[in-house]
Parts: structure tokens; sequence; C-alpha cells
């Protein structure tokens, strides 16, 4: 039986506040009814002895306090799950937005599961090949991680985004996008049906000017569609989440309707554990076949990682890809910083029977060359090239080649990892033999003479 109530006492912006309730959960669904007939969707956000607080996902402008109802049905959010979603489009709420027919699902599932729980989850083994050489080569995406992407405004991260959705290895790629325009909506399903990636995804996007409160849905829908096709249906998946600042924004505006009292730069003092419930549900479970990993984007205001939204990313994830401004100004795609860039996971997806038996020593002495690379150039905008050993100038121009030949690809250039440590070797070549001590000598041997081989019969 439904209950209904003709009870509010307050509106205040997407927020309705009731009194004289019972038998109300937290979390359960309704919907308001206005004087008109018109229903809004809403949520239970909140329930105590006195008051009830129900965020609404829609204008509350047009509520008469006087004259509104509110029903609740007894249940909280729940999504429809089925195979049929590969290929489709969706709102921010679940709801078609493709112009087909709604899902006939297979089951029904409430979308705020909680994390996985630790003594069932899989320590992850195994990389996943994203086609992008600065991460497969330096910052390896190993199956069930959850590694944030650190963007910039005007930086080029949704084109980075739809490149890694149509070259990686998953089975399944669950795409959400949170608080977009228009035209960033245009831009991602043309791009998914030109690439062809479309085909193996579900696609969640939440425009700018839907309900804000939807933003704090839309994620949790990508989430639980991600499981079902990883726990249920076995398959690979990976989640692509962009972006999350937009998510952060709509969590302080909620929390500043209730009036709380503010953390760090007004966003509210859960962040942490509100991030929490969304980046832990990525992983491998003991006994099942199938991995959610999860790839979240986020733009950092000003360009400053220590803002709240990326420091406390960084504080639950497993790593982080920082793209940079500097390369970005250079004419370099994907503008992938690799110094500040981290896998905390990388050691266990890598090596024999992973990768390749080399993979490690390439990725330390790649590092260790450009970053010296660097610190040369930062030197020679000082005192002069010229003012160079010849050794100096050779690691200088290895970091010049490795920012244009390793970080830089085409658009719809996806290579294998066996192509992108190659072409690490290649790069290390121009480096004396003696300078490269961070690789086995065996491994000197190996690729160094197979390239002067290769370059002899030529």
């Amino acid at each position: 039986m439904l209950k209904e109530y003709k009870s509010i006492i307050q509106v205040a912006g997407p927020l309705v506040f009731l009194e004289e309730m019972s038998g109300v959960g937290f979390g359960e669904m309704g919907e308001i009814i206005l004087q008109s007939g018109e229903k809004l969707n809403g949520q239970v956000l909140d329930v105590s002895e006195e008051v009830c607080v129900v965020q609404v996902f829609g204008p509350t402008t047009g509520i008469d306090v006087k004259n509104t109802r509110v029903r609740f049905f007894g249940e909280t959010i729940k999504l429809g799950l089925s195979g049929d979603m590969l290929g489709r489009s969706f709102d921010g709420f679940g709801r078609p937005k493709d112009g087909l027919a709604e899902i006939v699902p297979e089951k029904r599932t409430d979308i705020n599961s909680g994390a996985i729980n630790p003594f069932f989850r899989k320590s992850p083994d195994f990389y996943l090949q994203t086609g992008v050489s600065a991460i497969d080569g330096m910052n390896t995406l190993v199956k069930g991680q959850k590694l944030p992407i650190f963007s910039g405004a005007g930086l080029p991260h949704n084109d980075l985004a739809v490149q890694i959705a149509s070259q990686v290895t998953a089975e399944v790629v669950v795409f959400a996008a949170i608080g977009i325009t228009y035209e960033e909506a245009s831009f991602f399903m043309k791009s998914f049906e030109r690439s062809g990636a479309l085909g193996k995804s579900v696609l969640f996007l939440n425009l700018a000017d839907d309900p804000s409160i939807e933003r704090l849905i839309t994620p949790r829908m990508a989430l639980t569609t991600a499981e079902y096709f990883a726990f249920e249906k076995e398959k690979d998946v990976l989640v692509l989440l962009t972006d999350m600042t937009n998510y952060c924004e709509a969590l302080r505006e909620v929390a500043s309707a209730r009036e709380e009292v503010p953390g760090r730069r007004g966003y509210p003092g859960y962040m942490y554990t509100d991030l929490a419930s969304i980046y832990e549900r990525a992983g491998v479970i003991k006994g099942k076949k199938g991995s959610v990993t999860q790839f979240s984007i986020l733009t950092m205001p000003g360009d400053d990682i220590t803002h709240p939204i990326p420091d406390l990313t960084g504080y639950i994830t497993e790593g982080q890809i920082v793209l940079g401004r500097d390369l970005h100004r250079k004419g370099i795609y994907p503008p992938i910083d690799v110094l500040p860039s981290l896998s905390r996971l990388m050691n266990k997806g890598i090596g024999k029977g992973k990768t390749r038996e080399d993979h490690r020593n390439v990725a330390d002495q790649m590092y260790s060359a450009y970053a010296e690379g660097r610190d040369l150039k930062a030197l020679s905008a000082v005192v002069g090239e010229e003012a160079l050993s010849a050794r100096d100038k050779k690691f200088l121009k290895f970091a010049e080649m490795f920012e244009e030949q390793f970080v830089q690809q085409k658009r719809d250039e996806g290579r294998s990892i066996e192509q992108s440590l190659n072409i690490a070797w290649e790069l290390l070549s121009e480096i004396p033999a003696e300078e490269l001590k961070r690789v086995k000598t065996e491994y000197i041997d190996k690729y160094l003479k197979q390239k002067a081989v290769a370059e002899a019969k030529k």
C-alpha cells in the first residue's frame, strides 16, 4: 500500500521538508504530486522523528506547500538490468535516451550496493590493455583497479576517454558522463558510433541542464550495470566516469541546501566517504571470472592537484594518470605527464606471461632517463644547451624523443604492449649502454642486439 502525505513545511533548492512522518525509510523512492497533476520523482535523503528530507529530481519552483502531496513507494532506487543494454544509451536516471523501447529487465537491482567485501576481494593480477603507450608501458592498468585521470579545463580528456573505450581489451565498457553539455553528449555518441565501440558499450548521459541531484545517481547507475555484466555475465568491464568534479559540485549543492556545516572549500565533510562508496565498487571477486575496472576522470579546478576533489580521490584510488598542460601546449596528444603519474598495482599485472619479461626494467629506465632529460632541459634554459656535455645532450634529446614518439600517438592509433615496449627500446638505444643501469644486462643484449641485427639487414 502506497503511503501518501500532505505535510510539506519547507522547500529549499532541490529539497522538500516534511513533518509528521512515519514508516518512511532512508533512500526510499517517492513522487511529488503538484496541484496541476504533474509528478516529480524524489528520494528520501534524511529521516528523523521530527522531519523527513526528500531530494527532488527536477525543479521545485512550482511546489505549493499547502496543496502538494508526497507519495512513497516503499522501495529504494532500482535499475532494470539486461544483456540488451549493450549498444544503448540512457539518461542519468536510467531511462532510454536513444529513442528505442524500454529495456525488458532480467532483474531489478538497488543501485546503492556497498563496496566489495575485502574478505571476498581477489588481488588483481593481470593487465588491461588500453592501446595508449604512456599508460600501458609506464602506468599499466590492472583488471579490478581504480585509476583516476587528473585533467584540467581545456585538456583533451574527452578524446582520451573515447580512445580508451574504443581500444581497451575489456569485453564491456560502461560509460557515464556527468553534467556534460549537449555538444559533449553529441561528441560522445558520434565518437562511440564511429569507432565501433558502441556495440560493446552502455552509455549513461547526464546533461548540464538535468537536475543536479541526478548527477549523484548517474555513477551508481553505471556501476550497478558494470557489476551485473562482470559478476553475473562474467565479463571484464571497464567503467569510465567523467567528470567527477561535476559530481562533487552537485554533492556540495545538496549539502548547502541542507544547511550542513561545510568542510574544506565548502565541500561536505563526508565527501571522502561518499567518493569511496563509488570508487571501492571496482575490483575482482574470488571465485568469479569477471572484473570491474574504473577510470574516473576529473578536472582539477585551477589545475590544483591539492584541491579537495583530486586530493581525496588520490587517497582512495590506486594511483593517478596526470594530463600535463605544458605537453598539451606543445601539441602532444595524449598529453600524459608520466612523472607525476602512478599505477600502484602495475607490478601485479606485468611481467613474463602477462606483458613481457623486460617490462618493469624498461619502464624504470624510461622514467629515470626522462626525468634526467627534463631536469637538463630546465638547466639548458639557464646556461644554454652548448654548455651541456655530450652525455647530457643525449639525455636532453631522449626527453624530446620520448614525448614525440612514445607519449604522442594518433587519436585512432591503438598500440599493443609489444609495440609500446619496442618503441621504448628504440629510444633507449640512443643512450650509451653503460648508462642503462636499471635494465638487466641480459635484456640489453637481447633487445638492443635484435634492433642492431634488424638495422643491419636493411
